[in-house]
């Protein structure tokens, strides 16, 4: 029987507890940049043929430049497809996981056979056969500048780092300075900032000889046509990228103004989403579901919420008005 793994965008949870249309709700329980990339026409090919080594090719390199890295780029069915594969490509014995963070990557190690510990500290992880760091960490927003990083990877065998949410804080990334760093592998989600999760595409950056393994587990079509056509003209698209780091700044301003103003700290996260204190995360949650807006609360915190951003200016009156 597979265990339970809590998520955000749990939504079908949310109606039957409360009730209501999907179209009734308002789902701020995930990071997803909730004002999505345009999605251009797309070719009939795209839907009709299997990608060719020339299509994966094209959209790893549109990723390599965007992310600035000199690391092989291996595309796979988000970030998500990374998580699940590499336990199964570096050789098993003890994860660290710095946490509390996002559940999936202590999951995916214990199902690959690993023994696994969860930290609170950085310097715990030193001496792990494999640590695991999210930067900025999901729900708290912890940083980690990259030459830190580059120290604790020397300290351990391996280290995983997941930038899912590092789009929008340029200078935080790990990916420009992997030339040469063997034992690294850094996340990267492209649904999140271009939100587009359902197009499910992720990409490990990484040494090659580890790529090469990475790709012998992914298989020959790890990645959809669609998506394939819809990265690479999002991944080239600096104005879009650009104006929307802007956006998610100023909005995220303002979602921490509106819950100063309903009396919640302020605990950290990043311009995707926000996590606050709360006298009673689940009353605060069943509070808003019943006004048809779903958050995220924790089952280790009985004070953290975290809310997404709204994504139209009829979303943010109506969570303003709830708050």
């Amino acid at each position: 029987m597979v265990a339970f793994r809590d998520h955000g965008g749990n939504l079908d949870a949310a109606r039957e507890r409360f009730g209501g249309a999907p179209g009734d709700w308002l789902d701020l329980s995930t990071g997803i940049n909730p004002v999505a990339y345009p999605v251009p026409a797309l070719s009939p090919r795209a839907f009709a043929a299997l990608p060719t080594r020339a299509d994966m090719a094209a959209v790893e390199a549109a990723a390599a430049a965007c992310y600035g890295t000199r690391a092989e780029v291996v595309a796979l069915a988000g970030a998500q497809g990374a998580i699940q594969t590499v336990p199964y490509v570096v050789p098993r014995g003890t994860a660290r996981v710095l946490g509390p963070t996002y559940n999936e990557h202590a999951a995916a190690l214990r199902a690959a056979g690993w023994r696994v510990e969860e930290v609170g500290r950085p310097e715990a992880l030193v001496g792990a056969d494999l640590a695991v760091v999210v930067n900025p960490n999901n729900p708290c927003g912890r940083r980690h500048v990259p030459g830190d990083l580059l120290a604790l990877a020397a300290r351990v065998g391996g280290l995983v780092v997941d930038e899912s949410f590092a789009d929008p804080e340029l200078g935080l990334s790990l990916a420009p300075h992997l030339g040469g760093v063997a034992n690294v592998v850094v996340l990267r989600s492209f649904g999140k900032f271009y939100g587009l999760a359902g197009l499910r595409l992720g990409f490990a950056l990484c040494d090659g000889a580890l790529a090469g393994r990475l790709r012998e587990m992914a298989g020959p079509w790890p990645v959809a046509g669609p998506a394939i056509e819809v990265a690479c003209a999002a991944l080239r698209d600096t104005g879009w990228q650009a104006a929307t780091c802007a956006r998610l700044s100023r909005d995220a301003a303002r979602l921490d103004a509106m819950a100063a103003r309903a009396g919640w700290r302020l605990v950290g996260g990043t311009p995707l989403f926000r996590t606050y204190a709360t006298p009673d995360a689940t009353e605060a949650q069943e509070r808003l579901a019943r006004r048809r807006i779903w958050s995220r609360i924790f089952p280790w915190s009985g004070a953290w919420l975290r809310l997404g951003l709204a994504g139209s200016e009829a979303a943010w009156r109506r969570l303003e008005a709830a708050l």
